[in-house]
């Protein structure tokens, strides 16, 4: 989990789309930041460029570095995102990043369970792309929401064994990328897994023989609760475990330490480390403590 080489510079809206539920999808001409984010690295983006310091993170959904543009999924939650959903092509926005550290997949993993929950998805997005483009490793990518979906859905072609066979909806972007991807929700959208994330992965992790589950590792993005879960689920299977935390935040680079969180080191002492520049991926097993108190109701997506 290595950590960005941060670039302060004046992007420039591209496009700019209103999705369902309040979601919206950015796309910036950004190209020193897409020159170099990885998946789980963030931006600081202005949301207005008359109001400077008005700047909220973002988590990076895709990048294109030849071309020099990144993309931002995000939903309206308070005023600087509803600001930032006025924002029109040819606009400019002060862009700080690629921030933090990123996903990192072991040379030994052969199958990566990536799992993403509402606002969450976009950086397990952006890592399953990667991995397939980068090191041809073809993760399992599993995304839970109690709104409707920002993305296209389709039918999956890409039989997965042991999930249910009513369990098919998935994603038409990474179905074209050729990754399997399954989608959960209670909301009975059809085709979704009804229930959480961390259950339909429980279900595929069940029929793994011994030796498989040794080569999985896990990477989920999403809520506290989501988090919680998947760290229970890392755990009952004796298995890696990287996730992504989303702290509010401040100046995003490590200055005003806002976004500070307990971290358990190796020893079994309690650190205060800054979701910012320290993460914002950890150990499961670190930050566990942390979300068993966090993470006391609400749903795991």
């Amino acid at each position: 989990m290595t950590q960005a080489s941060i670039f302060s510079e004046q992007s420039t809206v591209i496009a700019h789309t209103a999705l369902a539920a309040d979601q919206y999808l950015l796309r910036l001409h950004a190209p020193k930041c897409a020159g170099s984010v990885q998946p789980g690295n963030f931006i600081h983006l202005s949301c207005d460029q008359n109001r400077r310091r008005l700047k909220r993170p973002f988590s990076v959904l895709r990048s294109a570095g030849p071309q020099g543009w990144i993309e931002v999924l995000y939903k309206i939650v308070g005023e600087g995102t509803e600001i930032l959903s006025r924002r029109q092509p040819g606009e400019r926005l002060n862009c700080l990043g690629p921030i933090g550290n990123s996903f990192s997949l072991s040379a030994t993993c052969k199958y990566p369970l990536l799992l993403g929950g509402g606002v969450g998805i976009p950086p397990i997005l952006f890592f399953a792309e990667k991995l397939k483009n980068t090191r041809h490793i073809t993760p399992l990518v599993i995304m839970g929401s109690e709104i409707t979906f920002p993305f296209k859905i389709q039918p999956s072609r890409i039989m997965v064994e042991g999930l249910p066979e009513d369990a098919i909806a998935g994603m038409a972007l990474l179905e074209d990328l050729n990754i399997p991807s399954r989608l959960t929700s209670k909301q009975n959208y059809a085709g979704c897994y009804h229930g959480y994330a961390h259950q339909l992965a429980a279900l595929w992790l069940k029929r793994l023989n011994a030796h498989q589950r040794t080569e999985v590792e896990i990477f989920a993005c999403g809520p506290a609760p989501m988090l919680k879960a998947s760290a229970e689920l890392s755990r009952a299977f004796d298995l890696p475990c990287q996730l992504s935390l989303e702290e509010y935040m401040a100046c995003a680079v490590g200055g005003c330490a806002g976004c500070t969180v307990k971290v358990v080191d190796p020893s079994g002492h309690i650190q205060m480390q800054r979701v910012c520049v320290d993460g914002p991926v950890f150990s499961a097993h670190a930050v566990y403590p942390l979300l068993s108190s966090q993470a006391a109701s609400g749903s795991s997506d």
